[in-house]
């Protein structure tokens, strides 16, 4: 009997429950004598909410009550932050008074017995409004260093950063190039939609709630309701994807609790496609100035990379647009600078590799142009300026296995049958061009806690408060504790998703193997010893059946210092093949090749599936993804999957070739685990642009390359 699991690809526990139907999403739990609530949004970017006229509304039939700043009870909003949430500002009070800071903010609750009754009387309220200047429009605003790193010297993420002398070193350079590239707003758009429903039990509140991290739902609501966050419950078993949507908690949530306190009984809050473009985040603009200065062999002497993105006026949310530039290639010249551009929206929040995605798609697109300006092949200018040691940091690498990773995604994808010429492939009528880009995503790990129980009849109960949006924890975790307990796997059964469980970290990051899996990994050691050691013998399932009682532990981990001693990072690279057709500027990517330095890889079959995600995520970045916002008002025109362009099967390429190096690191946790999910997508866009470029000869730096931009 085998009980070796990690590293093996075993399909996910859960699926079947998936298929069959049986999984239970937010929106699917039946609460009896529930109510539907419908959020009445504001239609302006600024100003204040002069007259609300809700009569008519209110004697429509079903409706129960109608919610505004005008009958809401006023809310404690104690103070509470997050990791996830901004460092500066504070989170929207909703519905606590007239004020309107962005287009979409909630202004009135119609609570009803039907969803359909819900949203027709949030139709037939009247508001009338004292409507302010808004700024709405990025090109207009003059970006500002982020407050807290102007007064505070122990920023762990420093806004500007110099190493050397970079703009001088970029003057004297023999060989240079200076661009800007801009990235749109983009939304999350996962498959469920967000949702929660709320129920009351005295002052008890329990939340059935579409979300990435339980324990953060209930410490922020007991914060906005004056309760203690243990008198909050929240389930959440399954999301169906999420991609950083779930990690703060909403005004919708906040909403969803007022209502059900205000009507005296359950409440389900459902976002419409449309509000998932004003109420749940997004990945905010940005504009980048990168310059690269190098000498005739290619060795860089310089680096500029000059960033900033937009925010909320009352939340100033910054992403790590500009930390790889500091490390991910060797150069003694190195400036960033990161700024924000305030503006009358909602806050912007994380999106699958946030930040990473964006700042190195402008520094990889930077190398592929100076490779250009150099006459050198991609691959050989990245190899001549590998980094012996973070040179930001001044610490040795855990692992870095980028070389490994150029070499075999190379060799995969056929790299030295590459023209270099733009224009010289073709397949037929098409242009053919082959693009590369590095990738990379640091290492996190946070405090996390677990716990095993061995009952009688030699089957295990493990279980966090974890959250599966679908990487696959359900099954990575099974795989852990089943190994580790030395139980088949079939007999190991793995909870999650509940603030009864053991306390976990936010699931996002690409940190719940390192932090969960760590805990279950410890809490199921010490149970399996504590068995062996009252029963006897070396088989947990005997000794099990000689103790007759259940055997429980449970294990609190966190990060050692080992991030003081090492620079963690997972790395990658990604070749990417694109035909594009010069009449009608239509580009359709045909290969992707993509080899990852990931640490210990627990389950390759998820894993695999998280990379070709990354890889379609990427896809979108490139080709299709878009807000488009309105300067005039914030409004997001397309806030709908018909003109919000995504990926689908078809625009998918047949060959999407994921390899991962064989990477030992002692060094980052227990497990050795570094997260592919992030990863994955880092690198995708750069290195399709690339492709783009070596096809027609046509550089964009402004995503999405559409048609348009190529003819």
């Amino acid at each position: 009997m085998t009980t070796t699991f990690i590293g093996e690809p075993i399909s996910r526990v859960d699926g079947r429950q998936k298929v069959t139907g049986r999984a239970s999403y937010a929106a699917e739990f039946d609460v009896p004598g529930h109510a539907h609530g419908a959020i009445v949004r504001s239609t302006v970017a600024k100003g204040r909410v002069a007259s609300i006229d809700s009569a008519t509304a209110e004697r429509a039939p079903g409706v129960v009550v109608i919610v505004t700043h005008r009958n809401a009870p006023k809310l404690a909003y104690r103070e509470h932050k997050a990791v996830v949430d901004a460092d500066v500002g504070e989170r929207l009070h909703v519905l606590q008074d007239d004020r309107v800071s962005h287009q979409g903010q909630p202004i009135a609750l119609v609570i009803a017995d039907t969803l359909e009754r819900a949203t027709h009387a949030a139709m037939l309220v009247r508001v009338i409004y004292a409507p302010e200047t808004g700024i709405t429009d990025i090109d207009r605003v003059e970006p500002v260093l982020p407050t807290r790193q102007q007064t505070d010297q122990d920023e762990r993420r420093p806004s500007e950063t110099r190493r050397g002398d970079a703009e001088a070193a970029v003057a004297t350079a023999a060989v240079k190039v200076e661009q800007t590239y801009v990235i749109p707003r983009e939304n999350h758009n996962p498959i469920e939609m967000h949702a929660t429903i709320a129920a009351w039990d005295g002052d008890r509140l329990t939340l059935w709630d579409k979300t990435q991290w339980v324990h953060n739902v209930a410490d922020e609501i007991g914060a906005v309701f004056g309760i203690p966050a243990e008198n909050v419950r929240v389930v959440s078993p399954f999301v169906g994807g999420a991609f950083g949507s779930g990690l703060r908690t909403w005004p919708h949530v906040t909403l969803a609790a007022l209502g059900a306190r205000v009507a005296k009984r359950p409440v389900k809050l459902m976002l419409s496609r449309r509000e998932m473009y004003y109420g749940v985040g997004y990945r905010p603009h940005t504009v980048q100035r990168v310059a690269l200065g190098a000498s005739r062999n290619g060795r860089l002497a310089a680096i500029v990379h000059d960033a900033y993105q937009e925010t909320s006026t009352y939340e100033e949310y910054s992403e790590n647009l500009i930390n790889a530039s500091r490390f991910l290639h060797s150069c003694p010249n190195v400036y960033t600078r990161h700024r924000i551009a305030p503006m009358n929206v909602h806050t912007p929040t994380y999106m699958r590799a946030p930040g990473e995605a964006s700042g190195v798609f402008a520094l990889e697109c930077a190398m592929d142009e100076l490779a250009v300006a150099l006459d050198m092949d991609p691959v050989e200018l990245r190899l001549r300026n590998e980094p012996q040691r973070d040179e930001f940091k001044k610490l040795p690498f855990s692992s870095r296995s980028t070389r490994e990773c150029y070499r075999v995604a190379a060799e995969r994808f056929g790299w030295s049958r590459r023209n270099p010429e733009p224009r010289s492939m073709r397949d037929g009528h098409w242009l053919i061009g082959w693009g590369m880009a590095s990738a990379t995503y640091p290492v996190y790990r946070a405090p996390a806690s677990a716990m095993a129980r061995l009952l009688p009849d030699g089957t295990a109960e493990v279980m966090s408060a974890a959250s599966d949006m679908g990487p696959g924890t359900w099954t990575s975790m099974t795989q852990v504790a089943a190994e580790t307990l030395g139980l088949p796997i079939e007999r190991v059964k793995f909870m999650l998703g509940d603030t009864r469980l053991p306390r976990a970290p936010v699931h996002g990051g690409s940190m719940t193997m390192a932090s969960v899996g760590s805990a279950v990994q410890a809490a199921c050691r010490k149970a399996r010893e504590d068995a062996l050691a009252r029963g006897g013998g070396n088989d947990v399932s005997d000794a099990m059946r000689r103790v007759g009682q259940p055997v429980e532990a449970t294990a609190d981990v966190k990060p050692g210092e080992e991030s003081q001693r090492f620079s963690m990072h997972a790395f990658g690279a990604v070749f990417v093949e694109v035909a594009v057709d010069p009449d009608l500027g239509e580009t359709r990517v045909r290969r992707i090749v993509g080899a990852y330095g990931a640490g210990r890889i627990v389950n390759p079959k998820t894993a695999r599936s998280q990379s070709i995600g990354g890889m379609i995520g990427g896809i979108g970045m490139a080709l299709m993804e878009h807000s488009v916002v309105d300067a005039r008002n914030g409004r997001v025109t397309n806030a709908n999957l018909a003109e919000y362009p995504l990926p689908v099967h078809a625009d998918c390429p047949p060959t999407m070739d994921v390899i991962f190096v064989d990477e030992h690191d002692p060094h980052v946790n227990p497990l050795g685990v570094k997260g592919v999910g992030e990863l994955a997508m880092v690198g995708v866009a750069p290195a399709i642009t690339n492709a783009v470029f070596h096809a027609t000869g046509k550089r964009v730096r402004e995503l999405p390359i559409t048609p348009d931009k190529l003819l």
